[in-house]
């Protein structure tokens, strides 16, 4: 069961990821919600729509899961537009009124989560996940989408600590990066050592691990999330296995994303 000290800290990192690229939106001109981002075919709103968008499909699946179900069935068959869709009708509203969505939906989210007792689990579109997975998915694709439109309007965001949550989804989804390409995963264990934004060592895996994955945490999150290549970033690996997962490392659940060109960071689509 996991500690309800850890899961309020998640909460609370994940309501300070969300505020800091509130910041970046709030005091946008118009015209400028319509910029193209890197992912192909969306701009500033589509970004703004689908965290929005998620954000009461997590709702959806805590307070009526049998309607989470329909919606989940309806998303499987319908695999190639179903994030799409949602995306580019939320993006069509003028973009006061979707920012007012934003912030209505993450909140009713976060006090949502912070009142889950205990060791309950909620069904999403992969297994069912606990109240801290929830937020920690939530604050990964807020840092993930949020990049999408820093890297737009030009601005370089200040990495924090929260990027721990990050880099913690993007080591546990090692196999499943290998799964999703159709890949066995390694037999062997790896060893993550990352440089954190204040400087300190995070660290995971076993410290005898032949394959070894080193350098800056940011740019492990980046690669993780598909916004940067495994070129542009200041990442090492030790072993062909960890040498593997530069090229095809991700932290989202579904198929493999197009990722970004190296030495660009724009193009590809979003996770």
């Amino acid at each position: 069961m996991a500690d309800p000290q850890s899961v309020r800290t998640v909460l609370d990192d994940l309501r300070a990821e969300s505020d800091a690229l509130d910041v970046l939106v709030a005091e946008l001109p118009a015209g400028r919600w319509g910029a193209v981002t890197p992912a192909e075919g969306w701009t500033v709103a589509h970004q703004i729509a689908h965290l929005s968008w998620t954000d009461r499909q997590a709702l959806l699946a805590i307070e009526d899961p049998d309607a989470f179900s329909a919606e989940l069935t309806y998303a499987l068959g319908h695999l190639d537009t179903y994030v799409d869709e949602a995306a580019t009708r939320d993006a069509a509203m003028p973009p006061a009124a979707l920012l007012e969505r934003w912030r209505s939906s993450r909140a009713r989210l976060w006090a949502t989560l912070v009142a889950q007792p205990p060791g309950v689990r909620h069904p999403w579109y992969g297994p069912p996940m606990s109240t801290a997975a929830v937020a920690t998915g939530r604050l990964m694709e807020t840092w993930a989408h949020g990049q999408d439109i820093a890297d737009t309007l030009g601005v370089r965001r200040t990495p924090t600590a929260r990027l721990r949550h990050v880099v913690r989804i993007a080591v546990r989804a090692r196999d499943y990066a290998f799964a999703a390409h159709g890949r066995p995963a390694p037999q062997a264990e790896f060893r993550w050592e990352l440089t954190a934004p204040d400087g300190s060592l995070w660290s995971f895996g076993p410290e005898d691990a032949d394959q070894r994955v080193s350098g800056p945490a940011e740019d492990l999150c980046l690669l993780a999330v598909q916004r940067r290549h495994r070129d542009d970033v200041a990442l090492t690996a030790e072993g062909a296995d960890a040498d593997a997962w530069l090229s095809i490392a991700q932290a989202f659940a579904g198929p493999p994303g197009k990722g970004r060109p190296a030495g660009a960071a724009s193009g590809g689509g979003a996770a």
